[in-house]
């Protein structure tokens, strides 16, 4: 028993620090419920830094003041997940617990790399890479990557469409399936496997399909097995048998059927690695509550196989959480489920530790909306840099019409517009088909197959014009798009950069064109003001576009 009579005691080196954080202190400290740990003064009175201490560091001491640096909360060791969650009897483990704030700065990522093989990727996934034509990471990617493969947890925030999918996929697929580093005894593990390493949650299914596509093309027809999807709408009784008789690494699915076939006792993912929450911010929505509550409490959650507390439970899984926009809400849901998360942006890696927590997160609860300043800032923040807005006023019995000279305009040859309502769909098709326009609906009512036909044919170039509802604002992920139209106004500026964000992927050009009537022009001008860009007034006349230059 170590029994003080003083209300503080001292140590060698370190910060103040709760005496909860100190496991293997026995006793009781009374009087005080704080530890002040202090350093060694040095005759220069310079913080405390492991290199003082003797030890070394993995990364590369660097300037504070240079660009693309960052401090880091926790020094990161060959382990980082299990090297930094208790301490040890000897001082070298109690050294590395202590948090070093302000005293340690750390090389980044490569934020500019110009090759996939800088960023520590196995040859057979660079191969690859390279032969389903992807060349150059961008730069969230340059980012994501590396910080993943160290171990951290992560929330990914870019502009739609600069590569977030491939960000979190190639650090999974170089640990996990066919394509991961080879053991240094060449050892395989397919035998023992039996558990699902990597759990990849969407919202929408449009999403989780375009998410399986990505990773089958990297696997290669030989591989596809390695994933499995696990949607709804999509029978479930296969979608259980596939599991039994692939035994997939990955999987991938929406909230709603991932925890039910997890509740039914055929998804093992007590041991899982990796759980990613693609477009974090509409996971956290009301709608998808329950189901995200069990999938965080059974995903890589050994519950009652540790003893040491409930951060071991954690203590194998990777948590990455992904999307354009990152409100306040995310970054209390990143606190709350991950270990020590990093912020991850193009050309910048950040700790979360300067966002002060409000309070605990609770997946029962509908998120609030007092975060509405950053999450509009956080839409900003989303749109693809080389886009053009526009809006142009017309009749509401016209604005199919418009659409239709908008599209011969620009001689845009892949078109998504937005409608608000479902039932107006088929009337807006019908009507462009009559005028010559292939177009064709895409909304929640279809089926799965008509929902993957519609895609197909709008991938391929058989369809010009996709008219869809908010469904496919999110995930539907085509390339070659290059015109956005708002047949109807979107509901907020975060909506208006999802639907936006369709087009200019992957830093192509595109244009997005809200069609609206007179009295809401002041809805555009409020988008504009809030968003921070031009949204020109235009029309369509003699087949151009011509900018109307406003007073």
């Amino acid at each position: 028993m170590l029994a003080l009579p003083s209300t503080r005691f001292l140590l060698l080196f370190g910060e103040s620090l709760p005496s909860s954080r100190l496991p293997n202190v026995s006793g009781k400290v009374w009087g005080q419920t704080r530890v002040r740990f202090v350093s060694r003064v040095n005759p220069d009175n310079e913080p405390l830094t492991l290199a003082s201490l003797g030890f070394k560091s993995d990364f590369e001491k660097t300037n504070k003041n240079e660009a693309n640096k960052i401090e880091r909360p926790d020094v990161p060791d060959e382990s980082p997940k299990s090297k930094s969650r208790g301490i040890g009897s000897n001082s070298i483990k109690a050294v590395k617990m202590v948090r070093v704030k302000k005293s340690l700065e750390i090389e980044s990522a490569p934020f500019a790399a110009k090759s996939f093989s800088e960023l520590g990727l196995p040859l057979l996934l660079l191969e690859r890479l390279d032969a389903a034509g992807f060349m150059v990471p961008t730069h969230v990617q340059s980012a994501a990557v590396p910080t993943i493969l160290k171990g951290h947890d992560v929330v990914i925030q870019s502009y739609t469409g600069s590569g977030k999918t491939l960000a979190y996929l190639l650090p999974i697929l170089s640990e996990v399936g066919p394509l991961k580093k080879k053991s240094p005894n060449g050892e395989g593990e397919s035998g023992k496997k039996k558990d699902i390493d990597a759990v990849i949650v969407a919202p929408s299914r449009e999403l989780g399909m375009q998410i399986v596509r990505e990773v089958e093309k990297l696997l290669g027809p030989e591989d596809k097995k390695v994933v499995q999807q696990l949607v709804g709408g999509a029978n479930r009784s296969r979608q259980e048998e596939a599991l039994k008789k692939n035994k997939p690494a990955i999987v991938v699915g929406t909230p709603g059927r991932i925890a039910e076939i997890s509740a039914a006792g055929k998804l093992h993912t007590h041991s899982c690695r990796f759980l990613v929450l693609d477009e974090v911010d509409e996971l956290l929505s009301f709608n998808f509550r329950e189901d995200m509550h069990r999938i965080l409490e059974h995903v890589g959650r050994r519950s009652g196989a540790d003893p040491r507390g409930s951060i071991a439970k954690w203590a194998e899984r990777r948590t990455i959480m992904v999307s354009a926009t990152v409100p306040y809400s995310v970054i209390r849901a990143a606190r709350s489920w991950g270990s020590d998360p990093l912020l991850v942006q193009a050309k910048k890696v950040m700790p979360l530790e300067s966002v002060a927590p409000s309070g605990p997160v609770n997946i029962l609860k509908p998120t609030s909306g007092s975060d509405s300043s950053m999450r509009t800032q956080a839409a900003l923040q989303s749109l693809p840099p080389a886009l053009k807005h526009y809006h142009c006023v017309t009749k509401l019995q016209h604005k199919v019409d418009t659409l239709r000279r908008c599209v011969h305009a620009l001689d845009a040859k892949s078109v998504i517009a937005f409608m608000n309502h479902t039932k107006q769909l088929k009337d807006a098709v019908f009507k462009l088909e009559a005028r010559g326009v292939v177009a064709a609906e895409l909304h929640g009512d279809l089926g799965k197959l008509a929902r993957s036909t519609t895609l197909k044919k709008f991938r391929n170039g058989e369809v010009r014009v996709l008219v869809t509802n908010e469904l496919s604002a999110r995930g539907l992920d085509v390339a070659e798009c290059d015109l956005v139209v708002n047949l109807d106004l979107p509901t907020d500026s975060i909506h208006y950069a999802h639907r936006a964000g369709r087009t200019g992927r992957l830093g192509r050009k595109g244009t997005v064109v809200t069609i609206c009537e007179e009295p809401e022009v002041f809805v555009v001008k409020k988008l504009q003001k809030q968003l921070g860009i031009p949204i020109s007034a235009c029309e369509f006349t003699e087949g151009k576009l011509n900018v109307i230059e406003e007073d």
